[in-house]
């Protein structure tokens, strides 16, 4: 086994906080998340542009930052890391202390990502958390965190805002969203106003935000509200969003506050929510004649986890990263050292690519959020956007519903097909097609009632599209104890369901992979990742199962041995054929071989397993050799990705 390097280092959840220091100076801070080395503040020479950059005491664990706030009162930056669910601050007034950790936002070991701050006019900290949707105030003065428990029996995320008149409330999202208010002194809770009944409905909204009066606001399908302790009342007009201040309807920052000197500051390179590798800086002042300044940041990036792998027309390996959602490529031909590229961004989606194919000479991927869909063509010059002449191209989205794109094959007829998990709030998936040639697409909302698309396969001997379909729902919504996987036959030419069953498979899990088997038949790899686990869904071991689609049919069944570990953190595209037909697998911690026409699995190559730090999620338990995105197999060469790494692992 090889390492073949890093393709990626980007950054994600890139904000900018500008303020002062306690002398009254302007000052400008950064926030960013990477995979690799934690996440990091950057604090801004506002002459030079360079960078004192101070990561995160824990590197392996505080990666992820999906909320932060600059305080209004203090100027200090306070940040919550997932996936270990932590606070963290800094003081530019007191930069030596560097970027301290606080402590764990709440005791509940499965509230591993605060999602939600914001400050009282007490300067109280309160902090929402997923997937616990948790409330917890944060006392800057002690550094006493007093939790108040969930506060939704059944959805999982919590917003909350703290008004300058006292008020406190939080919406909570996403299977039924509403709004809450809160006693600050007690957390006594109680709901008011609208609610989303049906998510799928885009009549329906709530916009909850801190009004430039710095009070709460709810903007509504119901009429516009403004918050009053625990009532909610009806308003003719909405003051603008606070500058600086994070919405809870938008991930990014409203308008940047202005800093002493009526300085602004902007990205200029941020082009999706955040993400990628922003590094050039606008300074505006709002006096006309003082002229802008640009200043380039010189941060240094470390890795971004990868997320999927395939191979392109040219014979090259392609891929994208996670959060950022770049696309990259590894010359295959270039010898061991595989010289890699960041081709940069492919998409509008800013999540990760869960999909990748070829047809007709281009790469393909379908992207997590909204299930976008993107094109590059490697014979034409890059440059990025959603028009006819750029490359790669956004192409946007297939329909309302996919979420997150785990199925992505073409099939003869030039058509490129896609099933997905629904989006934040639903059960069942879809699945959709597009044709390239035309721009013609059509989604059908399910296939099986409440399922979702997890791996497919074309078989030209049925001219049918094989799918294996999963429990997974949308994100944040609980899984439906009673459901199992099942299996489908899809026809592309009357555009119809065929078949659907579980064909005899009692207690089916998630069917995440697919291969082709050879005589018509295939291999499919059934289990359940970490995702589908926190989720609520019962544990069910990998297996392996032979399948003959035309009868419709098990040939063979078998579980994989226990000291193959657990698949990879989602299991998908698990199954791969190498050399001379054979198909291979992987888990999250071993590759095997499958004997042809049976279920009888040979070990190739595995690591001992560790264990993950408790109140951890499992993929972020940092082995540098977990097997986190299984690729192809080009002649004798298994590729995978490990964490931030490109690997490859010679087959014997």
């Amino acid at each position: 086994m090889r390492d073949l390097g890093i393709p990626v280092k980007g950054v994600s959840w890139a904000r900018l906080h500008p303020g002062r220091t306690a002398d009254g100076r302007a000052s400008l801070l950064a926030s960013m998340s990477q995979s690799h080395e934690g996440l990091f503040v950057l604090d801004i020479d506002l002459a030079t542009g360079r960078c004192r950059q101070l990561a995160a005491q824990d590197r392996v664990h505080s990666t992820f930052s999906a909320a932060s706030f600059r305080s209004l009162l203090t100027g200090r930056l306070y940040i919550v890391s997932g996936w270990d669910g932590h606070l963290h601050g800094y003081d530019a007034n007191r930069p030596e202390r560097g970027l301290e950790d606080l402590g764990r936002v709440t005791p509940a070991p499965g509230d591993i990502a605060p999602l939600g701050i914001n400050e009282g006019p007490d300067g109280a900290l309160w902090i929402g958390t997923y997937p616990g949707a948790s409330l917890t105030k944060y006392d800057p003065a002690t550094g006493r965190f007093t939790g108040f428990g969930p506060q939704d029996p059944v959805d999982n995320y919590l917003y909350p805002l703290a008004g300058d008149d006292g008020s406190l409330a939080g919406i909570v999202k996403f299977g039924r969203p509403h709004l809450l208010v809160f006693n600050p002194a007690t957390g006594e809770r109680r709901e008011v106003g609208p609610a989303v009944t049906d998510p799928t409905d885009p009549a329906q909204f709530l916009k909850f935000f801190k009004g430039d009066d710095r009070r709460l606001y709810l903007d509504s399908h119901a009429g516009k509200f403004r918050v009053d302790g625990l009532n909610l009342t009806p308003v003719e007009a909405l003051p603008a969003p606070l500058a600086g201040i994070h919405a809870t309807y938008r991930h990014a920052y409203q308008a940047p506050a202005e800093m002493p000197g009526g300085w602004t500051a902007h990205f200029l390179d941020d082009h999706i929510n955040g993400t990628g590798t922003p590094r050039r800086v606008l300074l505006v002042n709002r006096d006309p004649l003082v002229p802008s300044r640009e200043l380039h940041l010189d941060w240094v990036g470390a890795g971004s986890n990868l997320h999927v792998l395939g191979v392109g027309p040219d014979g090259d390996l392609y891929g994208s990263s996670y959060m950022p959602n770049r696309i990259f490529r590894a010359r295959l031909g270039a010898g061991a050292a595989a010289p890699l590229e960041d081709l940069g961004e492919h998409t509008f989606a800013g999540g990760e690519a869960y999909s990748l194919t070829t047809l007709g000479g281009k790469v393909y991927l379908g992207s997590y959020p909204e299930s976008r869909l993107s094109v590059y063509d490697p014979a034409r010059p890059i440059r990025f956007g959603n028009g006819p002449g750029d490359n790669p191209r956004d192409l946007g989205r297939l329909d309302a519903i996919g979420f997150r794109p785990n199925v992505l094959l073409a099939t003869p007829d030039g058509r490129l097909w896609m099933g997905s998990s629904p989006d934040y709030g639903l059960y069942g998936g879809p699945l959709a097609w597009y044709d390239p040639a035309t721009g013609a697409k059509q989604s059908h909302r399910q296939v099986v009632a409440d399922l979702s698309p997890a791996s497919g396969l074309y078989l030209p001997e049925l001219r049918q599209i094989f799918l294996g379909l999963s429990i997974e729902p949308g994100t944040g919504m609980p899984i439906k104890q009673n459901l199992h996987g099942a299996f489908a036959l899809w026809d592309p030419a009357a555009d119809a369901l065929a078949w659907s069953g579980d064909l005899g498979l009692e207690h089916l899990a998630d069917v995440t992979s697919l291969a082709p088997a050879g005589d018509g038949c295939v291999y499919a790899l059934i289990g359940r990742g970490d995702h589908i686990l926190t989720a609520g869904a019962p544990e069910i071991g990998p297996r392996l199962a032979l399948i003959d689609p035309a009868r419709r049919t098990v040939l063979a069944s078998a579980w994989l041995p226990a000291d193959y570990g657990p698949l990879s953190w989602h299991g998908y595209h698990s199954l791969r054929v190498g050399p001379g037909g054979a198909v291979y697998g992987a888990t999250g911690y071993c590759v095997f071989r499958l004997r042809p026409g049976t279920c009888e699995v040979e070990r190739v190559w595995q690591l001992d397993q560790p264990q993950p730090r408790p109140g951890t999620v499992w993929l972020n338990a940092s082995s540098p050799n977990v097997i986190d995105v299984v690729g192809p197999i080009v002649g004798d060469q298994f590729y995978f990705a490990t964490g931030w790494r490109l690997r490859a692992l010679t087959l014997p």
